[in-house]
């Protein structure tokens, strides 16, 4: 019994990384520099359905309906009437071979979202061979770009902080750039989980990024490292840039990047009035190859120990890889910049 449920773990493992790399016609997400996220609405019930449609019609924002082909019977309108106002009907759990669905909206089902277990690589090639694509995996945050799922019951608190975040709920198949998935979609995310996530919860990075244009992280320290000019104990507070986040955003616009780039500084600035766990932070430091626009931003450019530099080199050129980004950065050594707390607290905080 223990060793069949290692083979079934295995073999869902290996099947969702193939998945996310396009296997079957698996799709991935949109844009990663627009305020589009894609909202999925799961419903396995007609008192869920009817809900979820009353909350969208109040808050005037179409979605992608998961619609469990059981839970609706035939001879209900309550799709087609959804459809007519703009919503997109979706495929949930199995079986994927029911046309009920439809027969109920009068349109093909192009996506269907899949359980994590249980599914064969027959369902899949029979959900390819009928054109119906399985969906990414969903979130429960939002992020540009990404499919948010988001149940009936949440949708009355959620989709008014969504758009306080700045973020424009639409259905899942109008979002820019929805495409099939390939191998470097299943490298990013590999390494976004077991690199990204790993370092940001054993290191206590604070996640500043939850407005959609949002591009800093920040993690306090009980150190200052070299070539810092603090004593060796200083507590300070290290940046981490959101990669997927800032390499989107500067795709589609540069100065509207850069604006982004300024209002994080000032989130990082509130922050370090307001979490308890950044009190005693002295200094204000980040590693990176732009350092350019840090010392536009005010901060005081400083050479890193020459292996610590190649060390760090070494580093972003795996991020590149790992995030599809081909284009060089103008500079090829790595350095540090850094600011004071009182500095940057009188540049970016609360009183300018």
């Amino acid at each position: 019994m223990a060793q069949n449920t290692v083979q079934d773990t295995v073999q869902d493992t290996v099947q969702s990384i193939l998945l996310r790399a396009g296997a079957f016609g698996s799709l991935h997400g949109g844009h990663p520099g627009e305020p589009a996220v894609g909202l999925s609405v799961p419903v396995e019930s007609m008192h869920e359905l009817r809900q979820a449609l009353d909350l969208l019609e109040e808050a005037k924002v179409r979605a992608t309906l998961l619609i469990a082909p059981q839970a609706v019977p035939g001879d209900s309108d309550d799709l087609w009437q959804a459809v007519q106002a703009g919503h997109e009907v979706a495929g949930l759990n199995l079986p994927v071979n029911d046309r009920r669905l439809e027969a109920l909206t009068g349109k093909p089902v192009r996506f269907w979202a899949l359980p994590a277990r249980g599914v064969t690589r027959g369902t899949l090639r029979a959900m390819h061979g009928a054109g119906i694509a399985p969906l990414p995996p969903a979130t429960g945050q939002p992020a540009p770009g990404s499919i948010l799922c988001l149940t009936p019951a949440d949708l009355k608190n959620r989709l008014p902080e969504l758009k306080k975040l700045g973020y424009r709920p639409v259905p899942v198949g109008e979002l820019r750039d929805l495409r099939r998935g390939t191998p470097r979609d299943a490298l990013h995310d590999l390494y976004q989980r077991v690199v990204e996530d790993r370092y940001a919860e054993r290191e206590g990075v604070i996640d500043l990024s939850q407005r959609f244009d949002a591009v800093l992280r920040v993690a306090p320290l009980d150190h200052a490292p070299a070539p810092l000019p603090l004593p060796p104990r200083t507590p300070t507070a290290e940046l981490h840039v959101n990669s997927t986040r800032l390499v989107g955003l500067a795709s589609s616009n540069l100065t509207a990047t850069y604006k982004a780039y300024q209002r994080s500084l000032r989130d990082v600035a509130q922050a370090l009035d307001t979490r308890p766990e950044l009190q005693d932070a002295q200094a204000v430091f980040a590693v990176t190859l732009f350092h350019s626009p840090l010392e536009k931003a005010g901060f005081v450019i400083l050479d890193l120990p020459p292996l610590r530099a190649r060390w760090y080199a070494l580093g972003f050129r795996l991020l590149r890889v790992a995030y599809g980004t081909t284009r060089t950065p103008s500079e090829g050594t790595p350095k540090m910049g850094w600011m004071t707390r009182e500095a940057f607290l009188n540049r970016y905080g609360g009183k300018r």
